[in-house]
This record gives structure tokens, sequence and C-alpha cells, in this order.
């Protein structure tokens, strides 16, 4: 069975200003995400999922929608501040979605098969997609997930702090833990996180997550258990978030199951601040004239 493909589009993007999920950054006006479903299409995935708030949903289906049929099965769906929130808690009081487990959890309906999960202003490259989709549709075990581990140095962003879930290992290469850090930095030469105003030096090498997991339907229920009790705890909390690491962490840690690390040499670029689109252009760009990439990646 084709294994889908999640597409996290919900995030504000407030430190970017704008709805970089549908902004063009390929030589032809190309979106981040086309090149992740162009790549998804080409390794073997079946179908593909856009978690997108509401408001956004109109342009993202114009957008995508003709580019994808017949090619590959799609769907949308909605992480609304409601979704899956007891209904005993009433109406929540917040803008912000509830974060990237929420937003996954948000699928489930529309999810069916082993399925990988992606950031929407991501470039992964085609081996990840490759890597990931060998593993869905080959590994049979029920409770074994999996994620692509990229080495910090080449996550960094020029023009600001970046977020990154900083993965250590078993010796078997599962994971052993992932710890969410949200204010990461290269300063003369090294790369720091920066938590209560104390700097922690990360080694260079360190493997991190970059939002790649691969989930077997399993996670769902599991994760539907976990938001409740969260949710609960952080109702009047409008800015709390609820990671896919806390997620996975719940799971390594009471035996429901492991979860795989490929690591990957592959360069990883993203746009986390505005500053951060010429680079972009210019590495999707090469990508062209390498002869990655079509010169247009759809008819």
């Amino acid at each position: 069975m084709k294994p889908t493909l999640l597409i996290l589009a919900a995030g504000i993007g407030s430190r970017y200003g704008g709805i970089k999920q549908l902004d063009q950054f390929g030589p032809n006006g190309e979106t981040i995400i086309d090149y992740s479903l162009f790549d998804a299409i080409r390794s073997g995935f079946g179908k593909v999922v856009f978690i997108v708030r509401q408001e956004i949903k109109d342009n993202a289906e114009a957008l995508f929608a003709p580019k994808l049929v017949g090619k590959i099965d799609f769907d949308f769906a909605i992480q609304g501040v409601q979704s899956y929130v007891p209904e005993d808690l009433g109406v929540v009081d917040r803008i912000k979605p509830w974060g990237t487990g929420h937003a996954t959890l948000c699928a489930w309906e529309q999810t069916d098969t082993p399925f990988a999960v992606i950031n929407a202003d991501d470039f992964y490259g085609l081996n990840a997609f490759q890597t990931m989709s060998a593993f869905l549709q080959n590994d049979m075990n029920p409770n074994q997930h999996a994620m692509i581990g990229y080495e910090l140095k080449r996550t960094l962003s020029e023009n600001g702090t970046v977020s990154r879930g900083i993965c250590v290992e078993r010796e078997d290469h599962n994971l052993e833990s992932v710890i969410e850090r949200t204010k990461i930095f290269g300063e003369n030469g090294l790369i720091y996180f920066e938590e209560d105003d104390i700097k922690t030096e990360l080694p260079p090498e360190t493997p991190v997550s970059m939002n790649f997991w691969g989930f077997k339907p399993t996670m769902f229920p599991i994760t539907k258990d976990l938001f409740d009790s969260y949710s609960r705890a952080n109702i009047h909390t409008p800015k709390a978030e609820f990671y896919i690491p806390t997620v996975m962490t719940h799971i390594i840690k009471n035996g429901l199951g492991d979860c795989r690390v490929f690591r990957t040499s592959s360069n990883w670029f993203g746009v986390t601040y505005p500053e951060d689109k010429p680079t972009v252009q210019a590495s999707l760009a090469a990508l062209h004239v390498l002869g990655d990439y079509p010169k247009k990646l759809w008819d």
C-alpha cells in the first residue's frame, strides 16, 4: 500500500511576516511545497493531505489541485483551534494553532495508510522522500516509526535563531529522545542553544529533526489521548504548542513503539525569516541547472 504524505501548512509564520506556505521561490514561481510534492510522487507516495487553516484552504486548493489531478490523490484537512479539543472545555481563546502534533491529529480522518509528515516551508531533498517511502512500504511492524535526521550545521539560518528537535540515538539506531530547542544559532564558528539566558554549545554534527517523520496509523489514538490531556492543562495558555516530538517521546518512554533514525548528509534549506528568501531562491535555481529538477516541475 502506498504511503500518504501529510504537509503541515497551517502555521501562522509570524517571524516570516506572511503566508510563506504559498510564497513563490522556484524559477517559475514554484512554492517549496511544489518540490516536496514532486519528490513525493517520484518516490512512490500515493496520496497527499494538506493540513491548513480554514482561511487559506481555498487559496491552497486553487494553487495545488490543478497540478496534482491525475498524478496523485489529494485531500485537505483543517487545523482549527477547536479541533479535537474536549467539548466540555468550551470555546478556546487563542489565535495560534496548537502545534505540529495537533496538526497531524487533524488529518486522522483523511489518513488510512502509513504516512509521513513534513513542514510546508522546508526543502528536504529527493533522498529523504525515497528513504521514508521505502520504510513505510516495507516495514510491517505497526509500532515502528521513523524520522529523517539532518546534521545541525546544515540547518541553521544566517538571519536569526531557529527551532530544532535535538536527537539522541541508541546503538540500534532508534531514537532515545528528542528535545525541542527553540533558540539555536551560530556564533563565532560554534553552535549554541539558549534557554533561560544560558548558552549551551551543541556539536555541529548533532542529528536534528526537521519534522520529517514516518508513522504507522497506531500513532493517531495515542496522539488523541495525549492532546486531550495537554489541551486540558493548557487551555488558558494561548501560546502553548503540542509538538510531534512530545508524542514521539511519549511513545518511546512508555514502550509503545520505536523510532528509527535515518541520517542524511543532504543539505536542508527553508524559510524562517524574510531574509532567507533570496538564499532559498538561489539554491533552488542551482538544482534546476544541475538537472535535479526539470526546467518546469509541472506541465
